[in-house]
């Protein structure tokens, strides 16, 4: 699952991103209120937490471009102020849920889970299954019937989201952006080279479950059979 953090406040921005990549996210970071909302426009995050107190672009200011652009993405706005006046603002400018700093990191990540769970793709939170392939998310583990292997972290992203995104084309540009984020210099070769590992994995299993090469377009996770 992949969260932006818009946080002018380098410090803690970077305790934002250690916080949560120590649970399992995969985690951008953006300093002022215009670049994150040019990246959260992308449609590539499962949340983004949004501080008030922006340069370029409040907070509020985003959320209702955001908004207007049609997103519904949740939204968790962190702010210094407490006042109810900017926390009705927050909710009503289109802020899922409102945390006030300083907050304790436990209280952020049940936040966080909370609103993923409202994300319908995301609400099984230890296996997914799709045809003959049970994915465990707790141990990097994908099995067929008896038979199992384990998977590298990036083979992992790359498996939980096609399996989220079944039988849906995902285009090397979207597989970029949610598995190595807009800052890396990965290119279409790192897709394929997974792609690969994820094949012979499949193949090592034998799954009928295939990934589908789709000419001009992408991939996609199919059933053989």
């Amino acid at each position: 699952m992949r969260i932006l953090v818009v946080e002018d406040e380098a410090r803690l921005a970077s305790t934002l991103q250690d916080l949560l990549e120590l649970d399992g996210y995969l985690v951008d970071v953006c300093h002022d209120g215009e670049s994150g909302l040019d990246n959260a426009l992308s449609g590539i995050y499962d949340v983004i937490l949004l501080d008030v107190m922006l340069p370029k672009l409040d907070g509020f200011s985003a959320l209702r471009r955001l908004r207007q652009s049609g997103s519904t993405t949740p939204v968790l706005m962190l702010t210094a102020r407490s006042d109810v006046t900017d926390r009705v603002t927050g909710l009503d400018s289109g802020a899922d849920y409102y945390l006030t700093k300083p907050f304790e990191p436990r209280e952020l990540l049940a936040c966080v889970r909370a609103l993923a769970r409202r994300q319908p793709t995301l609400r099984s939170t230890d296996l997914l299954e799709y045809g003959d392939l049970r994915l465990e998310r707790n141990a990097f583990t994908l099995f067929c019937g008896e038979r199992s292997v384990r998977l590298s972290r990036k083979e992992f992203d790359m498996l939980e989201l096609f399996m989220l995104n079944r039988e849906r084309v995902l285009s090397k540009e979207t597989l970029l952006l949610k598995l190595w984020g807009y800052e890396s210099d990965a290119e279409d070769n790192n897709v394929e080279v997974y792609i690969s590992f994820l094949r012979k994995k499949l193949e090592h299993l034998r799954s009928r479950v295939k990934i589908k090469t789709i000419r001009l377009a992408g991939y996609c996770l199919q059933q053989n059979g």
